[in-house]
């Protein structure tokens, strides 16, 4: 299970830079009116349905809570990119330096900031798929005790 969220993790980053690549395809592309867009608003569902089965996968597979939160940070981030793009548009986004226009700024600055959450997601996915404990070993993290030990006690403190 380990190994499959590491999968979801890495298709996850490659996913959220090809949002970058369609985001500037459709920006500096002949055409910049939304249908420009679309692979880019059609990337963002995934961007944002990946995390949450992500999560899912995540607890049988005893994902660590700190690694499962930043994967729900992704799916929150990417939730902050659709208001930040609905208020420039409700503030009016003209692509001329108007307030709307300022506002879309946080777009790509949300988007950066996305992308390294899912790096860090991805890596941390990848170090803890390779060192899986062995299948003799019960429990997990880093105190756990080969099968049918028992840890030793702490000294006493005198």
């Amino acid at each position: 299970m380990r190994k499959a969220f590491a999968a979801l993790a890495v298709l996850l980053m490659l996913v959220v830079m090809a949002e970058f690549f369609f985001a500037a395809s459709g920006a500096f592309g002949i055409a910049t009116d939304d249908a420009a867009y679309r692979p880019h608003h059609a990337l963002g569902y995934v961007t944002f349905l990946l995390p949450v089965l992500m999560v899912i996968v995540a607890v049988p597979a005893r994902i660590p809570g700190r690694l499962i939160g930043s994967t729900a940070l992704v799916a929150g981030l990417t939730a902050g990119q659709v208001v930040i793009a609905k208020v420039a548009g409700a503030i009016g986004d003209t692509g001329d330096g108007t307030v709307g226009g300022l506002v879309f700024g946080l777009h790509a600055l949300n988007g950066l900031a996305l992308l390294a959450v899912v790096v860090t997601v991805a890596r941390r996915a990848w170090t803890l798929s390779r060192s899986a404990a062995p299948a003799g070993r019960t429990g997990t993290g880093e105190h756990a005790q080969p099968s049918g030990q028992v840890a030793e006690p702490a000294a006493p403190v005198s």
